[in-house]
């Protein structure tokens, strides 16, 4: 359970990794579990980072919420839901961040398409070819 891994990291009187840098996802699509949450942790007292990864499914991705923990997870997993569709279980208040709120589509995938092909100002024609 990663939720008792990151306790225990914090909470450890001699590992005290005491501050949570950053929560992000990686979209591995050849992978059988393609999704990872990745947690950077550092303890302050000892100068030491640890980074930890959770694999998941693709179809349905979902962890626990890290803001139990530390109230600064919250955005961080908010713009890890927004650009990679990952639930965070427990979440205060999981929407958008970034994306407008009606899109369908996580941009941070490998099969979100690169660009849009009804784009028109691309052509050869705008540039004299």
């Amino acid at each position: 359970n990663i939720t008792e891994i990151l306790s225990f990291l914090k909470q450890d009187p001699e590992l005290n990794f005491n501050y949570l840098t950053d929560i992000t996802g990686i979209h591995y699509p050849e992978q059988e579990l393609p999704i990872a949450v990745v947690y950077h942790l550092h303890s302050m007292v000892n100068n030491v980072r640890v980074r930890i990864k959770v694999f998941l499914e693709s179809a349905n991705p979902r962890i626990p919420t890290a803001t139990t923990l530390w109230e600064g997870a919250n955005w961080m997993e908010r713009e890890t839901y927004d650009f990679f569709g990952i639930i965070f279980e427990g979440h205060p208040n999981l929407v958008r961040i970034l994306n407008v709120d009606d899109m369908t589509a996580f941009p941070m995938r490998k099969e979100f398409p690169l660009e849009d092909p009804n784009r028109v100002d691309k052509r050869d024609f705008f540039f004299g070819r």
